[in-house]
């Protein structure tokens, strides 16, 4: 593998995978709708770009190929959560999740396709543990995280004869900032650690991977 694209690169759980994957040797693209920070070990930030905007990321994949020489793998990480019960909630918020969670990375898979075909590659996208078993308020969310692992296992055997993998990793509650503030009374210790989904995407982007594609991959502990 040589470059790999990470969406939601400037996030907490996008910095740790783009430093993962560099220090594994990998040239990194860092895409994100936010503004690119002064500083990241990505080879490349690429800021700005709306991911639910199918030719916005078209031409964000084309400037990275353009840059770094090719596309080899991606990691469809941009996404967001609401907590929200049906009853009293908002048809908005279903808008709202499958467009940030499942459009971003069908996108995403679209606009990359072209390049990960020409010598094959692997995208790895990220759902969630909840979509399997979702709790009370979760119903939007739950459900645009199905459809992310959904789109997973379709594409994996839409791509089988092409030779481009696709997998997914489903955690539970990621040891975030922003969720230790949303949870201030849970108990972290068993919490998946961003390091820990880092290294499983790597596994997955890497040639011991292989001969996996269509898996959805749970991450329930620490690591």
């Amino acid at each position: 593998m040589s470059v790999v694209v990470v969406t939601g690169g400037f996030g907490v759980l996008g910095r740790v995978v783009v430093a993962e994957l560099t220090k594994r040797g990998h040239k990194v693209a860092a895409v994100d709708v936010a503004p690119a920070p002064a500083s990241s070990p990505a080879a490349l930030s690429v800021g700005g770009v709306d991911l639910t905007n199918e030719p916005a990321v078209v031409a964000a994949y084309a400037d990275v190929v353009k840059q770094l020489g090719s596309l080899d793998g991606l990691v469809n990480i941009a996404g967001g959560f609401i907590w929200e019960p049906v009853e009293t909630g908002s048809i908005d918020s279903w808008d709202k999740m499958f467009r940030i969670n499942l459009r971003t990375a069908a996108a995403s898979c679209r606009a990359a396709l072209p390049h990960l075909l020409k010598a094959g590659g692997a995208i790895v996208n990220i759902g969630a543990a909840g979509s399997i078993n979702p709790g009370a308020g979760m119903a939007p969310y739950a459900a645009s995280k199905a459809g992310v692992k959904a789109l997973t296992e379709s594409l994996a055997e839409e791509l089988k004869p092409k030779k481009v993998r696709v997998n997914s990793i489903m955690p539970t509650i990621i040891d975030t900032p922003t969720n230790r503030a949303d949870m201030p009374d849970a108990d972290t210790s068993a919490w998946v650690r961003p390091e820990s989904v880092a290294r499983v995407v790597a596994f997955l982007l890497s040639e011991e991977s292989g001969a996996i594609t269509g898996a959805s991959l749970p991450l329930s502990l620490a690591g």
